[in-house]
């Protein structure tokens, strides 16, 4: 019976009604955040934003993220999954209702804020529960196959969500949003378990111990130090590129959302043979240093969309109802965006696969897994502050640039700072 269910396709999971309900959080999370990362764009426009006020959307976000981080996941570890996972949903839906009656860029950045919560909530408690109550032969199908359901969600959130945005406006697309969460949230209740999973021993959560233990280890601590810096550029792009498409070439929700799109179609296309081929060759520093330049290049690249009339001129399509003027700046930056997801994709499963394996010589892969997203946010709260403050007093050239140049130096400090060593001799589990 293990040997037919270790066969099993994703698409057998749907037929699993607990699957379902867990696969539909992450779709209307994913669907949310792409969407209002491309609400953001049009906020900053409306509300003639500076670049610090802009910068605050993503710092905002990334202050409360690390501040819950560790001690949120040590939290569900120990209490009931599923009204967890129902209070996340519930938190989402506020925020959704939150965002039709913004007024004020005041109003965007608290709720950039609120938004954290929900989703640290939904994150880390839909991983654990998928890797719990998921059989062992099938965890590894069930927890890509959830994963990939964000994937599918994001790239909607882009595409559809940009169209409910440059059709419907803010009001709609958010009442959209909340159906399809009060749908999930109804499904949770209704089909999962509860109290899925089981709840850890106190004395054995992560503790502080466990992340120190964590970074005597060069692998760690090259990788720890390479995230504080390298998400300083990555989230001020993710925060700046649509405010650029926006605020200089005056593009729609739609046409942002298909640039976002086009980087999310090659990161996710490219993951899997990334992945296999890692596995054959080793090296995984390299893959991340060489998804890291590539990372850089597509950065530096961005605001050069500013010169592409001088080569392409805007053509007029008509779609959705409507006519749409796709300006030349749409091109240049929709391949920026996809390099950017290509070169993603050269470091994102190389990056994680040496997270868990060197977590799981101390039997604490949840531990390392923390000190990923922790370090990630530190660099993510003053990135966008300082390459938006750059944007008011230089340019955009020297904003996007700045960008680049960190993460290169990124590169190079973690090549320098890592170092493969032998498995530990804590590695010895005692029976």
């Amino acid at each position: 019976m293990a040997s037919n269910a270790s066969e099993r396709s994703p698409i057998d999971l749907f037929r699993d009604l607990e699957f379902v309900a867990l696969a539909s959080i992450r779709f209307v999370s994913g669907m949310a955040f792409a969407t209002i990362i491309i609400a953001l764009a049009l906020y900053a426009d409306l509300f003639e934003a500076s670049g610090i006020a802009a910068g605050l959307f993503g710092s905002a976000y990334a202050i409360v993220r690390l501040v819950l981080v560790l001690p949120l996941g040590r939290k569900i570890d120990l209490g009931n999954s599923k009204r967890y996972l129902l209070v996340g949903l519930g938190l989402n839906v506020l925020l959704l209702v939150g965002y039709i009656f913004v007024s004020a860029l005041e109003h965007v950045i608290f709720l950039r804020g609120f938004q954290a919560v929900g989703s640290m909530i939904l994150w880390i408690t839909g991983v654990a529960v998928v890797g719990e109550i998921a059989p062992d032969t099938e965890r590894g199908l069930w927890i890509g196959t959830y994963n990939q359901v964000r994937s599918i969600a994001s790239l909607g959130g882009d595409l559809v969500g940009g169209v409910l945005l440059f059709v419907y406006g803010f009001t709609t697309t958010y009442t959209v949003l909340i159906i399809l969460t009060v749908i999930s949230t109804a499904m949770v209740f209704a089909f999962l378990r509860d109290d899925p999973g089981t709840r850890a021993d106190p004395e054995e959560a992560t503790g502080v111990e466990s992340l120190i233990r964590l970074l005597r280890r060069r692998a760690i601590l090259a990788l720890v130090v390479f995230r504080f810096s390298f998400s300083f550029g990555k989230m001020a792009v993710i925060i700046f590129l649509p405010i650029y498409a926006r605020t200089e070439f005056g593009m729609n929700a739609f046409l942002i959302g298909g640039i976002l799109a086009g980087g999310k179609l090659t990161k996710g296309l490219a993951q899997g043979y990334v992945g296999a081929w890692a596995d054959r060759v080793g090296r995984e520093e390299w893959f991340i240093f060489a998804g890291t330049v590539g990372y850089a290049i597509g950065t530096a690249m961005i605001p050069a969309a500013a010169f592409a009339s001088l080569f392409l001129t805007a053509v007029t399509v008509s779609g959705i109802g409507r006519e749409i003027v796709v300006v030349p700046g749409f091109f240049f930056l929709f391949v920026a965006y996809a390099i950017l997801g290509f070169a993603d994709s050269l470091r994102l499963p190389t990056s994680m696969a040496l997270f868990v394996e060197e977590g799981e010589y101390f039997d604490s892969a949840a531990g390392s897994l923390s000190l990923r997203s922790v370090s990630w946010q530190v660099g993510a709260i003053f990135g966008p502050v300082v390459v938006g403050a750059t944007f008011d007093h230089v340019s955009f050239f020297g904003g996007f640039w700045l960008a680049a140049g960190v993460m290169i130096v990124a590169g190079i400090v973690f090549l320098f700072l890592f170092e493969a060593e032998a498995a530990p001799k804590e590695t010895t589990v005692e029976n």
